[in-house]
């Protein structure tokens, strides 16, 4: 399984983002999807996940309401819509997926990585 996410960029304080990331997989409707990221000097954190049927999201306390995650398994694509911006949302954001029917929130549950794409927020 291949993830390759897209769209991030330079952008200014309070814009909207999305973030797209495609896997080059045949049954992409059997994967859960999540999105992570890592700041310069920072752990990876988690950002969103999205069961395999999308019946079931989950958001990190530090960007709910503001980042939104979906998908659109025609495309065998996950988003994450960020909304918002901030300064401090700079950072490598990176989509994870792997098999299974439950909502996976930690790094270590997930078995394929994306590469990254940078998000730089200036003020």
């Amino acid at each position: 399984v291949q993830l390759q996410a897209s769209g991030g960029g330079l952008v200014q304080a309070g814009v909207s983002l999305r973030l797209s990331c495609t896997a080059s997989v045949r049954t992409f409707s059997s994967y859960a999807m999540s999105w992570f990221r890592q700041a310069p000097g920072k752990e990876r954190e988690f950002l969103a996940a999205m069961t395999a049927n999308g019946g079931s999201i989950y958001y990190a306390s530090s960007v709910k309401g503001r980042f939104f995650i979906s998908r659109d398994n025609a495309k065998n694509t996950v988003y994450l819509q960020m909304n918002s911006l901030k300064p401090e949302d700079t950072a490598v954001y990176s989509c994870a997926a792997r098999e299974g029917t439950s909502l996976y929130t930690r790094g270590y549950e997930y078995d394929y990585w994306g590469q990254g794409t940078l998000v730089t927020v200036s003020s």
